[in-house]
């Protein structure tokens, strides 16, 4: 693949297929996603609750027509930092015959750009700690460990 034909653009109802399997396609996407076709309606449905937000935006890279690559960055505003916007980037996967090629690298840096354009003055992110590589991506674009991030799992109806 030729970086230089790697585009990017807002995912369409068409690539939610590829973008499950890529949520699905690694150790603990395993454990969380359930791939099947057809998929299941709580894909379509949370597809179209993203699509009609403004405030979302769910990234694919392309190669070619081949989506390679996603990542969500939701935009929301704040009372701190005297009423400023925050992004924050949610679900970044690479296809997994297209890994370590530098996609992530390239997707991340679109968020970056796309939450500058939208006037935030944060970008902010989790990575699961099992994910060593992932962390050591962010930080060398320039993200930092500043907090500790804690998480409480609701259960599902």
């Amino acid at each position: 693949m030729n970086m230089n034909q790697l585009t990017f653009r807002e995912a369409v109802q068409g690539d939610l297929d590829n973008i499950v399997l890529m949520l699905s396609d690694d150790k603990l996407g395993q454990k969380r996603e359930r791939y099947s076709r057809p998929l299941r309606e709580s894909y379509l449905n949370a597809f179209h609750s993203i699509e009609a937000d403004p405030n979302i935006e769910l990234i694919v890279a392309c190669d070619r027509e081949e989506v390679v690559g996603v990542l969500q960055l939701t935009m929301t505003p704040f009372l701190t930092y005297q009423g400023g916007w925050r992004a924050s980037i949610e679900g970044v996967r690479t296809a997994s015959t297209h890994r370590g090629r530098g996609i992530g690298t390239l997707l991340i840096k679109r968020a970056i750009q796309r939450a500058s354009d939208r006037g935030c003055h944060m970008i902010q992110l989790t990575t699961d700690k099992q994910r060593p590589e992932a962390r050591r991506l962010y930080e060398k674009l320039g993200f930092e460990a500043t907090h500790d991030g804690m998480k409480l799992h609701l259960l599902r109806k």
